[in-house]
This record gives C-alpha cells, structure tokens and sequence, in this order.
C-alpha cells in the first residue's frame, strides 16, 4: 500500500476519533476517489504515491472550481465550506511554487527551446510541464508562459 494512501486512512480514523465532521467527511470522500481510481479500467490495481497525489490534486481542483461557482451563485456558506474541503486535501500535496519560481523554471524553458513568440508555447509547456508537475496548476503555468513569451 502506497504511504500516502495509508496517511490518508490513519487520519480519516484520527478524525473520527475527534469527531471532526468536516476532515472525516472529506478524508473518506477523497478515499473513495482514490478506490474507484484503483479499480477503474480493466484491472484493479494498487495505486503509486504519484498516482494518488494525482487523484488528490484532481480533487483539490474540484473543490476551487466549486467554491467559485457558489461565489458567482452567491452560496457564500457553501464555497466556504468547499474551500475548507480544498484546504485539508492541500496538506497532502506538495507545496506549491511560488511565482518567482515559476517565472524562473519558465525563464529556463524558454531559453532552452528557445522559443522566440506564442507559436513556441507548446514547445515551452512541454518542457516546464514535467518540472512543476503537482506543485502548480495548469492554468498559472500557461499565463507564465504567455507572459514570458508576448
């Protein structure tokens, strides 16, 4: 069993202990994704660390894409509660970079390739993607890339 997927379950039993409704709910919610993502496909199989830190990233976007929806909606208590969601599952993921740091893996990248405008973004993404893999969000990535390169 992969040690992160074993943290998550110790801590959804600390939880329970605790009576800590809301870390209960979202550990078990977010078990539960890594388990259908263990059995998806033809075969099941036990999933890397890698592999549930990528479940867990999936599930931390969907919670800040639901707490923007609700802001728009004006559910304010529900995107708070989403958000609170979003905060727990991001202790199990690694910290993210910084913008600084973006801008120099970016920087780098486009030396690299050397990428001259916007036609050379794809090259650019293929080469920064790898790097920050897990550590920033796709869509930060992009808009560093574009601004380096307009």
């Amino acid at each position: 069993m992969s040690d992160l997927k074993d943290r998550l379950r110790t801590d959804l039993t600390a939880a329970m202990k605790a009576r800590d409704a809301l870390r209960a709910s979202t550990l078990r919610m977010t078990l539960t994704e890594v388990t259908n993502a263990e059995v998806a496909g033809t075969s099941a199989r036990e999933l890397s660390d890698a592999e549930v830190l990528e479940v867990l990233d999936r599930e931390a976007k969907k919670r800040r894409e639901a707490a923007d929806a609700y802001d728009q909606a004006g559910r304010g208590e529900l995107a708070g509660k989403e958000r609170a969601e979003g905060e727990i599952i991001a202790e199990y993921l690694p910290a993210q970079l910084s913008d600084e740091e973006l801008s120099a893996i970016v920087g780098s990248a486009v030396d690299e390739v050397g990428a001259s405008g916007m036609k050379d973004m794809g090259k650019v993404m293929k080469v920064v993607q790898p790097q920050v893999k897990g550590r920033a969000e796709g869509g930060r990535v992009a808009a560093a890339v574009r601004s380096r390169l307009g």
